[in-house]
């Protein structure tokens, strides 16, 4: 073996060392306390980054805390609009769900009382901010003739009523969220 790779060799050794060691080490500041008990490996000591408190922003989200409007990390999307969506959309089954890009796709759905329909929906959410033109709903169906599936036509009033249930909802879960805070 030469000496070049031997340094070689030498310099990748201490190179993982020096990193490996950095993560037995745990900075203690005792005027950061959160006050989590819940957590004993921690001690409840708040732990800082090197980017500072809040860290990176990526994805477009708010480091600010006191905006908090419902958009979580990472999502281009408001979370509210999506949580009330996959709760209002519950009784039918998923076929696809894209939290990156605020797409939720149902499968069919026959409802037991009209086995001869069936239905099914796209929601669109568009918006990080929780307002009415932020998600959009499709709504398809379909009837039964013989053995076949026919597209029928769906009142306009069923997307409204979809959507304003899903709003009704992002308003109830961000009313929750906000007395949740306070308390």
């Amino acid at each position: 073996m030469s000496i070049v790779s031997t340094l070689r060799a030498g310099l990748a050794v201490a190179c993982v060392s020096a990193l490996a060691a950095c993560s037995m080490f745990q900075a203690e500041y005792p005027d950061k306390q959160v006050g989590n008990e819940s957590n004993p490996a921690w001690g409840g000591l708040k732990n800082d980054s090197i980017f500072g408190e809040g860290g990176i922003v990526i994805f477009g989200g708010s480091s600010d805390k006191k905006n908090d409007n419902g958009g979580g990390a990472g999502i281009g999307i408001n979370a509210y609009l999506w949580r009330a969506s996959l709760e209002t959309m519950a009784f039918m089954p998923l076929s696809s769900a894209d939290p990156f890009g605020g797409v939720i796709i149902t499968d069919w759905y026959s409802p037991p009382e009209s086995p001869n329909e069936r239905f099914k929906m796209s929601i669109f959410i568009t918006d990080r901010e929780l307002h009415a033109d932020g998600i959009r709903v499709s709504v398809f169906r379909q009837v039964k003739s013989g053995a076949d599936w026919t597209d029928a036509s769906v009142a306009a009033k069923t997307a409204t009523d979809m959507e304003n249930a899903i709003l009704t909802r992002a308003r109830e879960l961000r009313a929750a969220q906000a007395a949740i805070k306070k308390s």
